[in-house]
């Protein structure tokens, strides 16, 4: 997307509240990766249509996604879950801080080594995976056995900052990241019981439900 186009669209996004400015602030400041505006206005906005009851997120960081979901619904509940002890804690320290305890649920767990444990907490209404990238896969395979037939995943940063789309990335460090974001976009483009819908915004979302019923007669 043309920057000029970007910038215009991202002004257009409505101020939000000024705890989550803080955040965003603090979160810069300290180097903490969290949504790009666009995509998470988009992704809040389809929320708000579908109306999940239970959102299961992967990877909670400072809890500014799980916040930014309380605040557009007030009814749903919100499980996230966090490795970093440093990141839990100070998630805890804002969910508390701007009044969502009641509604959001922080695990410290590894999610692929305590699945069973997260799992008993479904089913899910939506799943929404912005934690290891290199596990992206996985972490698919593995939670959607509890998401609802209805439900739907969202996917953050699958353009990865472009190098997604790129053969051979110039970080050396990055290489293996990137070739495993492009892996998790083919196996989501194809896979039999699921459908796909990339949007170039941020760093990338992807938007993931269930086939209907007779869709795979088209194929």
């Amino acid at each position: 997307m043309d920057d000029l186009i970007r910038t215009y669209l991202q002004e257009q996004i409505p101020a939000r509240h000024p705890f989550f400015q803080e955040m965003e602030k603090r979160a810069k400041e300290d180097g903490v990766p969290i949504m790009e505006p666009d995509s998470l206005e988009t992704m809040l906005m389809i929320m708000e249509i579908q109306q999940p009851k239970r959102i299961l997120e992967l990877g909670t960081a400072i809890g500014y996604s799980a916040l930014r979901m309380a605040e557009r619904l007030p009814h749903t509940e919100i499980i996230t879950v966090e490795r970093d002890r440093e990141r839990y804690d100070q998630a805890i320290e804002n969910i508390n801080t701007y009044g969502a305890e009641d509604q959001i649920r922080v695990v410290f767990a590894d999610a692929l080594e305590q699945t069973e444990a997260i799992l008993a907490h479904g089913p899910f209404d939506a799943i929404f995976i912005d934690a290891a990238k290199a596990q992206y896969e996985k972490f698919f395979t593995l939670f959607t056995a509890r998401l609802i037939d209805e439900g739907v995943i969202y996917t953050d940063n699958v353009l990865f900052k472009g190098l997604a789309l790129e053969l051979e990335p110039d970080l050396q460090k990055k290489r293996r990241v990137a070739r495993k974001m492009r892996e998790f976009n083919q196996f989501l483009t194809a896979h039999p019981d699921f459908t796909t819908s990339f949007i170039p915004l941020g760093d990338g979302l992807a938007i993931t439900k269930r086939k209907q019923e007779g869709s795979h007669d088209n194929e």
